[in-house]
C-alpha cells in the first residue's frame, strides 16, 4: 500500500481524460466492486494504491480515479460543481477548506 500523494481539498487533473476536479474523499485502497473495475477501470490500475473521489469541473459528477491517473490541477481557479459547498467551506490560495462534519 502507498501513501497518498493528493488530498482533500486539492485541485486535480485526470491525465487520461483530461478534466479538472476537487478531491473529496481518499480511500488506501480500491474500494469498489469486481464488476465496476472490470467495466470502468479499462487501464487496469493497481487497487492496491490509493483511490480519490473527486468532483468534476462544469458537470454535476463525483468519478472514482486510481492516483496512477491524476497528476496535480491548475489551482488558479475553484472548480463549478454544484456538490463544492457540501464538502467545503471555502476556496483559499488553490485549495479548498474541507468542510468538518459532526456525527
Amino acid at each position: 500500500m502507498s501513501q497518498a500523494t493528493f488530498s482533500i481539498g486539492q485541485i486535480i487533473h485526470h491525465r487520461l481524460f483530461g478534466y479538472r476536479g476537487v478531491v473529496v474523499d481518499v480511500d488506501p485502497v480500491f474500494q469498489g466492486t469486481e464488476e465496476w473495475y472490470a467495466q470502468v477501470a479499462q487501464s487496469q490500475p493497481p487497487r492496491d494504491e490509493p483511490w480519490y473521489h473527486v468532483l468534476v469541473d462544469g458537470e454535476a459528477v463525483e468519478t472514482y480515479v486510481a492516483q496512477q491517473n491524476l497528476e496535480p490541477g491548475d489551482a488558479s481557479e475553484p472548480i463549478e460543481h454544484p456538490y463544492t459547498e457540501a464538502f467545503f467551506t471555502g476556496f483559499v490560495n488553490g485549495v479548498y477548506r474541507h468542510r468538518m462534519r459532526v456525527n
